[in-house]
């Protein structure tokens, strides 16, 4: 797998994250339009646990650690256990951002190895480090739809008691 390519779009999903977030106020950043969605600084918050906690762990432990127990991940629990609704959104933004810089240099000096190593999972079965690259590179694309319905949202929300319909279905 040539991975240039999608180490270039990690480095443009983290750059149209941080579009994203932008001028979104601490009151907007906190809003969730129901109790059970996230709201932007929980998704923002939970990127950069899974940068460092998830993905790029992960994958060194396949390509790495064989037959090493991965550390825990509880990506759903960590959103009340870690108080993201409570954090900075700046510092937040700024967090995930360095993570994943500090992802795309690590990655860079993977240099060649084998894409269909696999290790067995916690929760049964093996993925292969290829499985976990394209898993990465998706979950990105993931939260971006995540964040642009908060922003659709969020303007709704915003705009009332005017209505969006005519600019089109969601």
């Amino acid at each position: 797998m040539n991975t240039q390519p999608f180490i270039r779009q990690m480095d443009n999903n983290a750059r149209r994250i941080q579009l994203l977030v932008e001028g979104i106020t601490d009151e907007q950043a906190r809003w969730k339009p129901t109790p059970e969605t996230w709201s932007v600084l929980e998704v923002v918050n939970h990127l950069y646990d899974e940068e460092r906690e998830d993905f790029r762990l992960r994958l060194d432990y396949i390509l790495h650690h064989p037959g090493e127990k991965w550390p825990p991940n509880d990506p759903q629990g960590n959103i009340l256990n870690r108080r993201y609704n409570e954090r900075d959104l700046q510092e937040s933004l700024n967090n995930f951002l360095q993570e994943r810089q500090a992802s795309l240099e690590w990655i860079q000096k993977l240099g060649v190895f084998d894409w269909d190593k696999a290790e067995a999972t916690p929760w049964g079965g093996t993925i292969r480090a290829g499985d976990m690259f394209a898993a990465w590179v998706a979950h990105d694309i993931l939260h971006l739809r995540q964040l642009v319905e908060l922003h659709w949202a969020i303007t709704n929300q915003a705009l009332q008691p005017y209505s969006t319909q005519y600019a089109g279905d969601w």
